[in-house]
């Protein structure tokens, strides 16, 4: 299982809007991916103000969700709920 995490940090200045991430971009970017499973997260204390946590089957099936011509819109999206530059962490599920 491949699982890819996506955080927002907090910052001066920065904005979010989790109404909007949850219940549109989220939803956009599961029919784009196809993921085994997905985990939205709010901030509550440290870093991060929002988080996601998509699963795949394999890095196969990640790399193909990727390759899917709406990729462009999930990213253009990112525009109307934030202006934080969003970190990506891919990592393998061993336990």
């Amino acid at each position: 299982m491949i699982k890819l995490n996506v955080t927002y940090p907090s910052g001066e200045g920065t904005t979010f809007d989790h109404d909007y991430y949850a219940g549109t971009h989220i939803p956009l970017c599961n029919s784009t991916f196809s993921p085994a499973k997905t985990e939205v997260d709010k901030g509550i204390d440290g870093p991060s103000v929002a988080g996601v946590t998509f699963y795949f089957e394999s890095m196969e099936k990640m790399q193909e969700a990727f390759a899917n011509p709406k990729m462009a819109d999930v990213m253009a999206d990112v525009a109307n709920y934030t202006n934080i530059a969003p970190v990506m962490q891919v990592s393998e599920v061993v336990s």
